[in-house]
């Protein structure tokens, strides 16, 4: 246990599962607002942007 998790009494794991949810939780919200969202898709090896109609646009 380092420093930080003995002052805030949460483990890095419950840390990153808390992170992951609140990236998750943010891309829903611009999905459902039309903003686009910023992916890596990792068997091509690409960045891309999803758009809310499901598009991928990815890089040239």
């Amino acid at each position: 246990m380092n420093e930080l998790d003995a002052m805030c009494g949460i483990s890095d794991d419950e840390l990153t599962r808390r992170f992951i949810e609140a990236i998750r939780l943010e891309n829903e919200e611009k999905k459902v607002k039309g903003v686009p969202v910023a992916g890596y898709d990792t068997e091509k090896g690409q960045s891309y942007i999803e758009y809310a109609d499901g598009r991928r646009e990815y890089e040239k």
